[in-house]
């Protein structure tokens, strides 16, 4: 037996097992009465194009898409000290003290045991229950507001860590509200289409700029006394106090130059080739050239803090626990009562985009999208595997989950179900135990990748409405002060309240002249609703208005003619007589179904 023909009969096999039925895969005959035809016959349910060995290497390819989050997350997260205590008079927040800096480095070595843990158990539930084809992990840009800006550098933002984990621990659980109402998916949809599209522009700039930094980036850029940003790349024991760069010593840092080569340009020519794990590739170079130690540009310096680093890694393979970040929230706010709100209300707000707008794009890529609601089979499931995970992260001191837009390189490898995300999960939990590896990452083997995942985010804006002004001011302002403001939720405040204002007086203007005055072009203006297609309320909230007592079934576990019932409760029909269906079905020896 060849190995192609024993792989056709393993996948053959699993697919007609209890497994391949759960998950629908091809050949698993999996029905459902919904999906029948004119005769009220059940049809397949089945993905087609499903393979349980297709959902492997599917499963593999998003875990290399992106296993960058492993490292990445823990660098940026790290930044902002944990737990760790600088003194507010400290002149460089602490950049100086390396028993601070050591403990630094204990919470990065957390983070990475912390994201491996949290992305490995969030897409293995989503995988199992939602059966989607999509992963989960700490996102990128609410990672970076957490870290510079709600916490802040060194712990110099908003709240200490243990405040803002307790506000994503609360969001996590205002998702689960959200999610049960059907209210959360509502809220995405009523948003301007402009600022949507803009927000995610505008987070893809706040990133370029941090990977182009020192502190978790290539040092490419800095601040200055005379201008907002400086061309800097120079080593770092050229830098004066403030740490600003001497002129003679611009661009002649040689770990800058190694970031931008080997984990920029490298890895844009492999993903221009669409080699698969192409971002990893690119890190894991970086980080293996800077790995040995008597080198110019060695992650592990003859000082105190690179020993202790260096000691770290030389252990290779180890389980590292969670020992400073593990369960400390700090539920007492009463002194950061503005700063806690203003935190939550920003995680809340972008997470809802981000998180609802990523599972929509991929549940489309995979063909999961019903057309006519524009929901997705299984989206309460999977919206409230998302929020649970929010909180269960928090506990483990990592920053809001999120659904990951990288999931569609395992789509796009055959990934239909979500056996790919159980793999994925998989893949991540092994890498809890390569925890010293991930934690030796320098960050200029991640910065490029930050401004590459920016360029990714950017490509949104060209689906912004630039004919209408109202549209493309508040798009164009929640762009630029995102990255300008070193902010994503003044960038959001911006965009939003500037909508408001520009849109409301035009409104205003033409009701009081009784529409003589209006914008000559206000016909190209982006329609905007608070009435969303598919209604307002769930899928099972309209079963309960109906009375129906199984109402946690979805219409394709119920019957026939509940499932029309429901879609006419959804559309806002008259459920039509199917006599005639039934006379036919009648004749071809088949028992009637239907109202």
């Amino acid at each position: 037996m060849t190995w192609s023909s024993w792989v056709h009969d393993a996948n053959l096999r699993i697919a007609r097992s209890p497994v391949g039925r759960y998950f629908r895969l091809e050949n698993s005959g999996h029905v459902s009465p919904l999906n029948a035809d004119r005769f009220r016959r059940p049809q397949p349910k089945e993905r087609k194009g499903t393979f349980f060995f297709t959902e492997i290497r599917a499963g593999m390819a998003t875990f290399f898409a992106m296993a960058y989050i492993i490292s990445v997350n823990a660098n940026i997260t790290s930044q902002s000290g944990g737990t760790c205590v600088c003194p507010p008079d400290s002149p460089d927040l602490c950049d100086s003290d390396q028993e601070y800096m050591l403990c630094v480095q204990d919470i990065n070595r957390d983070l990475v045991t912390a994201t491996s843990a949290i992305a490995a158990l969030s897409s293995f539930c989503m995988g199992l229950f939602a059966n989607m084809p999509i992963s989960l992990a700490p996102g990128m840009g609410l990672n970076a507001y957490f870290a510079y800006t709600v916490v802040g550098y060194h712990g110099s933002g908003l709240v200490p860590y243990e405040v803002a984990l307790t506000a994503v621990f609360v969001e996590g659980f205002v998702f689960v509200g959200l999610t049960v109402l059907g209210i959360r998916q509502w809220l995405a949809r009523a948003i301007p289409a402009s600022i949507k599209l803009a927000t995610g522009v505008g987070i893809g700039l706040y990133l370029t700029i941090i990977g182009l930094t020192y502190s978790a980036g290539i040092g490419l850029i800095t601040g200055y006394d005379s201008t907002p940003v400086e061309l800097a790349g120079c080593p770092p024991e050229t830098r004066d106090e403030s740490g600003f760069c001497p002129n003679s010593e611009k661009m002649r840092n040689p770990t800058m130059w190694i970031g931008i080569f080997c984990g920029g340009i490298l890895t844009v020519m492999l993903m221009m080739f669409r080699v698969k794990g192409a971002i990893i590739a690119g890190i894991l170079l970086v980080s293996i050239i800077s790995w040995p130690r008597p080198t110019p540009v060695t992650y592990f310096p003859y000082t105190e803090l690179g020993n202790s680093m260096f000691d770290f890694f030389k252990q290779v393979v180890t389980f590292r626990p969670i020992e400073r970040t593990l369960a400390v929230q700090r539920w007492d706010i009463s002194g950061y009562g503005g700063q806690f709100g203003l935190a939550f209300i920003t995680f809340l707000y972008v997470d809802i985009l981000d998180a609802t707008g990523t599972l929509y794009s991929m549940a489309r890529f995979c063909g999961a999208i019903d057309e006519r609601t524009q929901d997705f089979e299984n989206s309460s499931i999977a919206y409230s595997v998302d929020a649970l995970s929010i909180s269960i992260g928090s506990l483990f001191g990592s920053p809001p989950v999120t659904a990951y837009i990288e999931s569609g390189a395992g789509i796009s490898e055959g990934g239909g179900t979500g056996l790919t995300a159980i793999f994925t999960g998989i893949c991540f939990f092994i890498s809890v135990f390569f925890a010293p590896i991930f934690a030796s990452i320098p960050p200029w083997a991640t910065g490029c990748t930050l401004v590459i995942v920016g360029s990714l985010m950017a490509k949104a804006a060209r689906d912004i409405n630039w004919n209408y002004i109202g549209d493309a001011i508040p798009a164009f302002i929640t762009i630029a002060v995102m990255p300008f403001t070193y902010s994503i939720a003044y960038g959001l405040i911006g965009g939003i309240m500037s909508y408001i204002v520009i849109n409301t007086i035009a409104w205003l203007i033409e009701k009081a002249s009784g529409g003589r005055i209006k914008p000559p072009n206000k016909d190209e203006k982006d329609p905007w609703s608070y009435k969303i297609p598919g209604g307002f309320f769930p899928p099972w909230l309209v079963r309960v208005s109906k009375g129906k007592m199984d109402f946690w079934r979805d219409a394709e576990e119920g019957t026939a003619r509940s499932s029309e019932e429901d879609r006419a409760v959804v559309e806002g029909d008259r459920v039509s007589d199917n006599s005639d269906v039934n006379v036919k079905a009648s004749e071809a020896g088949e028992k009637p179904k239907g109202p």
